[in-house]
């Protein structure tokens, strides 16, 4: 991420509106509180996919991580904000704040890998994203994560944020819907194991082989 995106994305975290600017110019303020909240019984079914050691990537302000850590897991959270990393903290959990292509702790034996809130986007390319999330399970681990809905094309495009007239470096993105997962998956050495709707949102559970 940008400095001036990771910037707009701390000030979001401290209450500015922020928009994230997409093809069309098209605009959407960020869902803060859909982010800042406590997990919710949704969320909480997201997780219950998640099995032994699991690193949260891009873990926002930290719900799913301060979620899997009540509930028990071993986990990490890591994003490249610092302050959504502080408010991980604040929360209860652990985080790292670091680039996901960084070095990371217990590369190569994490049970579970969890992508959600569209962080299948990061970086614009879902298919090295996953290849880096292979690299950091173990065999026979798992990539938990949130998909569109089926009929929604994926894509990659160019975004930016706004914050009151100062805006990021356009930054690629991605777009993942569960009819293109398995595709996007067994390019990335995964197999598609499960698909699941959980009320409006969509769940693949990616698997590496044992």
């Amino acid at each position: 991420m940008s400095p001036v995106a990771a910037e707009n994305f701390a000030r979001a975290l401290q209450g500015e509106s922020v928009a994230v600017i997409g093809p069309g110019d098209e605009r959407m303020v960020l869902p803060m509180g859909e982010w800042l909240r406590d997990a919710d019984e949704q969320d909480r079914e997201f997780l219950a996919h998640c099995v032994g050691p699991t690193i949260d990537v891009g873990c926002g302000p930290g719900r799913m991580t301060a979620a899997l850590a009540e509930a028990g897991h071993v986990t990490l959270g890591v994003d490249a904000v610092s302050e959504a990393v502080a408010t991980t903290l604040r929360r209860g959990g652990v985080a790292l704040h670091r680039d996901l292509h960084d070095t990371l702790p217990g590369e190569g034996r994490w049970g579970t890998a969890l992508l959600v809130d569209g962080n299948i986007g990061i970086g614009g390319d879902p298919v090295g994203l996953l290849r880096r999330m292979r690299t950091l399970l173990a065999p026979g681990g798992r990539v938990v994560v949130e998909v569109e809905a089926p009929g929604v094309a994926s894509e990659s495009v160019s975004l930016q944020l706004d914050c009151d007239g100062e805006f990021s470096e356009p930054f690629p993105w991605s777009f993942v819907g569960a009819d293109g997962i398995e595709e996007i998956g067994a390019e990335a050495g995964l197999g598609l194991t499960a698909l699941h709707a959980h009320g409006t949102r969509w769940c693949a559970v990616l698997e590496v082989p044992a």
